[in-house]
């Protein structure tokens, strides 16, 4: 018999931002000893692939890093563990969701350079709300002490905008980067995503800490729009074939054979990860209207 996930008090009113329908977070459920950053993007944009080589960077500056997958396919750290590990929600469940019966060991995973890994998972298909796992995870990482002995939380995020998985981050991060590549699938995307966070911003301090160009030649159409609604570009990294392949050889782009590309993509990250450290200042921008996109992006 399957257990169900008790899903439960739905929002009725407006608390997340005008129109928002969404699970109810603990509110006595924070994270406030460490800097959080939650990476969003379209689907297949490469958040993962960010998120964890952002991690293994702040690792390598010596910031105790704990990276939490919030996506359903539970795939986002496993370049830095090397497996798909078991989900937060898949443990609770094994224990009739009597999270006091865990270990730390039972879901949470040592990767690369120390970095911890955490995924989050998501409820069966059809049968209930992610944010109500992430919720769930980071009260149990709460009650197990775990973050705060951690420096640097890092959520991936899962790309739909609609879903309560993709807000409840939100209610925990300082700053909120947006990964997109130059063109217009991704960048419409992202104007959705910015609406989102500036509903967010309301009521909670999250900020957006600004722009990461991935898998692009170029940024020109990028720079267009962030320029027009008011973000920055924080870093770059171009459409390598080392990138596709460190993600084949299961590892982070930190342990992949060197070359003077790999050197520049590192370097990219360390100075991402230390400019993070010491603080960028929050933005604020007025996402275009879908039509207006279609006018702004592209050539004559």
């Amino acid at each position: 018999m399957t257990t169900r996930i008790p899903i439960t008090q739905i929002g009725k009113g407006h608390d997340d931002g005008e129109g928002s329908v969404q699970v109810h977070q603990d509110p006595q459920v924070q994270i406030d000893t460490a800097k959080v950053f939650a990476v969003y993007g379209k689907g297949g944009i490469g958040k993962s692939t960010t998120s964890s080589n952002l991690s293994v960077a702040f690792s390598r500056l010596g910031k105790r890093v704990l990276q939490i997958g919030c996506d359903p396919k539970h795939d986002s750290t496993f370049t830095l563990t090397k497996t798909l590990v078991p989900t937060v929600i898949d443990i609770l469940e094994s224990v009739d969701f009597h999270g006091e019966e865990l270990m730390p060991s039972d879901f949470v995973y040592e990767g690369y350079n120390g970095v911890m890994c955490v995924e989050a998972g998501g409820p069966p298909a059809g049968t209930g709300c992610g944010g109500y796992v992430v919720g769930q995870t980071v009260k149990l990482l709460k009650e197990h002490h775990l973050l705060e002995d951690t420096d640097v939380v890092i959520f991936d995020v899962l790309g739909d905008v609609v879903c309560g998985g993709f807000a409840a981050p939100l209610q925990h991060a300082q700053r909120a980067l947006i990964v997109t590549a130059n063109d217009f699938d991704s960048i419409f995307a992202m104007n959705r995503i910015v609406a989102a966070i500036q509903a967010k911003s309301k009521n909670y301090p999250v900020r957006l800490g600004g722009v990461i160009a991935n898998r692009s030649t170029d940024c020109d159409q990028i720079d267009l729009f962030n320029n027009k609604i008011g973000l920055d570009r924080v870093a770059h990294f171009p459409d390598l074939d080392v990138i596709r392949r460190s993600r084949l050889k299961k590892s982070t782009l930190f342990e992949m054979e060197q070359s003077s590309e790999l050197d520049a993509v590192q370097q990219e990250y360390m100075r991402l990860a230390e400019a993070l450290w010491k603080g960028v200042e929050p933005q604020v921008a007025a996402p275009m209207k879908d039509r207006e996109i279609f006018d702004l992006l592209g050539f004559d």
